[in-house]
This record gives C-alpha cells, sequence and structure tokens, in this order.
C-alpha cells in the first residue's frame, strides 16, 4: 500500500542522511512555533525514501553530577528519584506512592522488519537512548515525608513484558504490557506485589513498531482505554498488521470485552480525561518522513467512534502523498483535531492540571516532549504547558522544564511521562536521564 519508485535524488538524500548529513531537501524552512495551536502552518509535504529515513538523532550522554533541567521562573526541580532503568510512565496510587514503568521495547518478532531501515534504525535509537534490553518492572517510590524526595524505592512488579500504562480499579492493579493487559490483587500501602496476574485481554503486538500501551480508566471504573500505536510509519507494512492499531480501544475490565473506541490516530500517548468538558484527551505522536514541519503532533479531544486520518491524511484531511491506495471515503469523516504540537517533537506525556503548587501553571495541560529525530533542527525535548478556558486550548505552550538538551546538543535528559502528583507538583519520568523529576513552586 505505500511506495513509489525513489529517483536518484531521494537516494542520494537517503544517503547523506546514514552519514548524517544535511544535504536533502527538508521542505519548506518555518519557525517551530508555526507548527503549534488550532490552525498550524502546513507546508506541502516533502516525502524522504522509506528505506533510510532523514535522521538527526541528538546522542544520549545522561546528565552530570552538578546537572539538571532549567525550570520556568517562579519554579524549582528536583530529583525524586535516581539510579532507575529507562523510567518511562508515571501513575500515583491513592496513599501517594508514586509506580514507575522502567521498560524499554520488546525484541522485535523474527521477520517483521525490513533488514536495511531496521538496522540503521536499530542503530538510530541505540544512539538515542533507547531499543536497550528492557528492565520489564514496575518501581513503587514513596515519599513519606513530603520534602519532593522519595525515600523508599523498590521493586513493585517484575517479570513484566515492556510494561506501560497503569490503572488501580477498586483493589485491582491493571497493566499495560506490550501484548497483553493484566491485573493484580492490589491492597492499600503494599510495596510489593509477587501474585501472578490475571489476564484481562490481549492487546496487538508482533511487529510492535510502536510498543506502548498506555492506560486510563474512566472516572467510574466501568471501562479502561488503552491506546495502541500503528504497527508502521504510514501502513507500508500492510493494513492487516493494523488490525486494532492506530487507536484507543475500549475495554470492559469485568471480562475483556474489547472495542475500537477512535481510530485514525497514529500514536496516541498520553490520555487524560478534561476536567471541564468530561471528554477523554489525548496527546498523538504524529508520521514522519514528510520534511521538517510535517506532521506535528497534536493533542486532541477523542469522540466516540471518530476517525483522525491516518494513514490517509492528516491534519483533518490534508491527504499523505505517499498512501497508495488512497481511501476518500473514510478520509471525508477524518476529524481535525484541536491543537498542534509541533511537528517531530515526539509529544508522548498528557495530563491536566486544575489548581496546583506550580505559580502561573494552572488550569491546562502539560505535554511531556521526547524529543525529535527527523527533524533539522532539533525538537522538542522539554516539558511544555497549553492553558486551557472553558475546556478548550487557548494561546501558545509555554515552557516548564527545559535543559535537557546540551549546549553541543547532545541529550541529557528525554521527557516522557507527566503526572500531577496529589501534592500540587509535576512529576516527570526521564528515561534517558534515569531519573524522574519533581517540579514545584520555588521556595523564597
Amino acid at each position: 500500500m505505500f511506495t513509489k519508485s525513489f529517483s536518484a535524488r531521494f537516494l542520494a538524500c537517503a544517503a547523506a542522511a546514514a552519514l548524517g548529513l544535511a544535504a536533502c531537501n527538508r521542505g519548506t524552512s518555518l519557525p517551530e512555533s508555526a507548527g503549534y495551536g488550532p490552525n498550524p502552518t502546513l507546508p506541502e509535504p516533502t516525502p524522504s525514501p522509506a528505506w533510510a529515513p532523514y535522521v538527526k538523532t541528538a546522542r544520549a550522554v545522561g546528565w552530570a553530577p552538578d546537572e539538571e533541567p532549567t525550570p520556568a521562573a517562579g519554579l524549582s526541580v528536583k530529583a525524586f528519584a535516581e539510579g532507575l532503568k529507562h523510567p518511562r510512565w508515571l501513575y500515583e496510587l491513592p496513599n501517594g506512592d508514586v509506580l514507575v514503568a522502567e521498560t524499554d521495547a520488546p525484541p522485535r518478532a523474527p521477520g517483521t522488519s525490513g533488514v536495511i531501515r531496521s538496522f540503521f534504525m536499530g542503530v538510530y535509537m541505540r544512539k538515542a537512548g533507547s531499543h536497550m534490553p528492557s528492565a520489564n518492572r514496575i518501581t513503587l517510590l514513596r515519599d513519606a515525608d513530603g520534602d519532593g524526595v522519595a525515600e523508599i524505592k523498590t521493586v513493585f512488579l517484575e517479570r513484566l513484558n515492556s510494561p506501560f500504562g497503569m490503572a488501580l480499579i477498586g483493589d485491582r492493579l491493571y497493566v499495560a504490557n506490550a501484548d497483553a493487559l493484566v491485573s493484580y490483587q492490589y491492597t492499600d500501602g503494599q510495596t510489593r506485589i509477587d501474585s501472578e496476574p490475571l489476564k484481562v485481554a490481549d492487546l496487538p503486538a508482533g511487529r510492535n513498531h510502536h510498543w506502548t500501551k498506555s492506560l486510563l480508566a474512566d472516572p467510574y471504573g466501568s471501562r479502561l482505554y488503552v491506546g495502541v500505536g500503528s504497527n508502521s510509519n504510514v501502513g507500508e507494512n500492510g493494513m492487516d498488521e493494523e488490525k486494532d492499531r492506530a487507536a484507543i480501544l475500549e475495554i470492559d475490565p469485568a471480562n475483556g470485552a474489547t472495542r475500537v473506541f477512535a481510530s485514525g490516530l497514529r500514536n496516541p500517548v498520553g490520555m487524560d480525561w478534561n476536567p471541564v468538558t468530561g471528554e477523554l484527551w489525548t496527546s498523538v505522536n504524529e508520521r514522519d518522513e514528510l520534511g521538517d514541519n510535517l506532521v506535528p503532533d497534536y493533542m486532541t479531544s477523542v469522540r466516540d467512534g471518530a476517525f483522525y486520518g491516518w494513514p490517509y491524511s492528516y491534519f483533518g484531511q490534508y491527504l499523505d502523498p505517499r498512501v497508495e491506495p488512497q481511501n476518500p471515503e473514510l478520509v471525508k469523516k477524518a476529524v481535525k483535531p484541536d491543537y498542534a504540537l509541533g511537528s517531530h517533537t515526539a509529544s508522548l506525556g498528557f495530563t491536566f492540571v486544575g489548581e496546583a503548587d506550580l505559580g502561573p501553571f494552572q488550569n491546562g495541560a502539560f505535554i511531556g516532549q521526547h524529543g525529535s529525530w527527523n527533524r533539522d533542527p532539533r525538537a522538542g525535548y522539554r516539558v511544555i504547558f497549553v492553558k486551557f478556558r472553558n475546556g478548550a486550548p487557548i494561546g501558545g505552550p509555554e515552557d516548564v522544564l527545559t535543559g535537557f538538551l546540551s549546549p553541543t546538543g547532545e541529550a541529557r535528559g528525554r521527557p516522557v511521562g507527566v503526572m500531577v502528583d496529589r501534592r500540587g507538583g509535576l512529576l516527570v519520568a526521564d528515561d534517558v536521564g534515569n531519573t524522574v523529576w519533581r517540579v514545584s513552586a520555588a521556595k523564597d
């Protein structure tokens, strides 16, 4: 379904990309800010070869002992927990204990990726601090004295399969592994679970181009929502591999019954309930390889039964020129997202905040931008805030936590999951810095 013949110009561009050179056409030059808001600037697409995409990765180096991210004016930051192994996602239990998923991509199933592309992308992702053996565990962090630093760090669950999303309903803790949703008996205050899991439902696996499975319970505990990314960039592996992918699935925790709640969402990761409207919102990591300024990631409200374009179109009904055959009838139904979050920013973490101990950053959404690999100059590598009014985003993004890129362009850290804790601080999972940071109002 994907693919047109590649010209010598594109092959030369790919060779330059493989050598880390910026010698190919990267599309219309625009400021990064043009890719934000309800009506971002969308230039003409400039496709690059699928087998060797343009790559500009920030080499992962971690934080020096005297380094930390830079908070916005009026805020302070400290390490809530250090010495973790690729911490990606966060969840707070009712007693204030924080669970962190230490996780990475599962091994690829044999024969499920192109040899050339797989080799180079594996090299680049390891350079960026990913695609290492997964710790496959969830660790519990406890800050009993409330000083913003967890004095207890202990393994809570292990022998998992690339775990990501977590949700507690009653006395059952649900964990979304890369291949299945499982649950465990949980008692308040428990610091370790050794019991065997109960399998609730299978989740799409196989190639696992996008392996993370985020998880959110509805306010009544009657349904669970799972964010499942696509098995490709734009369907190049065939749509048979995309069954129940690029979608948010709704699962009945009582019996595992599963249905597609919304589709056409290339990689929906962060999810939360809008505190004003009650709507489900998600942050979506959009497609690559159309140039530096396409396609913007976005956050959007998610309607039951709605289709959001992938792979046929983006940001509503802009056709992707690489996808053949097209699906005009489905594209007609494609919903335009609410708010663009910049091209290639890898906007993964997402959470709403009401009134919190975070200075001006209240009544809006925090977004953890993991950072680009397919853009020059790089974008993301920060935590931002977008103000909401009457349940809708307004204005531009504001920096909350920066400094993840060093002055020489190396990745000291990469933010992923974001969560506002019960004391009003912002927790940020940094999977390259192997740290969970806590941001709060600066004390005089």
